[in-house]
């Protein structure tokens, strides 16, 4: 089923859920302002200082030279300095009220979700807000751009990294298997702002269908997931998400 508005059986399955999960990739912070530095399929398209994005985001540019890296990492996270979460960000801080069960599963760094009010996210690729020691391992919250130093350093005294997943390096440990748990046992699967072609994350809308989960696509466009939603809703998910009715908040 492809629709461009939230039709009144969707609102019924997701009245009567109480499990439900959601993936969200860079399109719902697009609508915000945040660039995306994709373009289709997935495939690295900016560059900075003569350098592709891939190469300026990799673990190999970390080890020869942080201070580029950081100050790459800086410059995105000055381009975030007055992003708001927009009125899809916020319609899943509603959702988390909603439903007994409810998790939220982001490729996204920037942090918008948090900030709408989401207090459980799995941040399958980090944090742009925070750094990690490369010493001690400790995460903390970042200043506010610009870094005064760089890189920047620990309390122990060494080296901050960005606290992100960069090309060549594994997720977060555990972090794709809460979200697989998570995708196995809903009731209703939501892809929002997604291809869902960059694996593993990709494995999870699939991972719920097969194991019995409505799944729902929000996005501007067709994608390769559509074909395997059981229902692709074409819009913004700060204009599609709202449509749905919240119902009580659980106790």
């Amino acid at each position: 089923m492809m629709t461009d508005h939230v039709t009144d059986d969707l609102r019924r399955r997701f009245a009567q859920a109480s499990r439900v999960a959601v993936l969200t990739g860079a399109g719902i912070s697009a609508e915000s302002g945040v660039p995306t530095f994709r373009g289709g399929g997935g495939a690295t398209i900016w560059e900075w200082r003569g350098k592709p994005v891939s190469e300026l985001s990799s673990a190999e540019l970390l080890a020869t030279d942080p201070k580029l890296v950081w100050e790459w990492f800086d410059h995105r996270r000055g381009l975030l300095k007055d992003v708001k979460p927009n009125a899809g960000h916020l319609a899943l801080a509603a959702w988390e009220k909603r439903f007994d069960a409810f998790t939220l599963v982001t490729q996204n760094i920037d942090g918008l979700h948090a900030t709408a009010g989401n207090r459980e996210v799995i941040e399958l690729h980090g944090s742009l807000l925070r750094g990690r020691c490369t010493r001690c391992g400790t995460t903390r919250e970042l200043p506010p751009p610009p870094l005064p130093e760089m890189p920047p350093r620990c309390s122990c005294g060494g080296l901050l990294r960005p606290d992100v997943v960069l090309f060549g390096e594994d997720l977060p440990p555990g972090a794709y298997e809460r979200a697989t748990d998570a995708a196995a046992l809903c009731e209703i699967f939501f892809v929002i702002g997604t291809s869902a072609v960059v694996y593993p994350a990709a494995y999870l809308p699939r991972s719920a269908k097969l194991a019995g989960a409505f799944v729902i696509e929000v996005n501007p466009e067709e994608t390769d997931i559509t074909p395997r939603a059981d229902a692709t809703i074409l819009g913004k998910a700060g204009e599609i998400l709202p449509q749905f009715d919240f119902g009580p908040h659980k106790a």
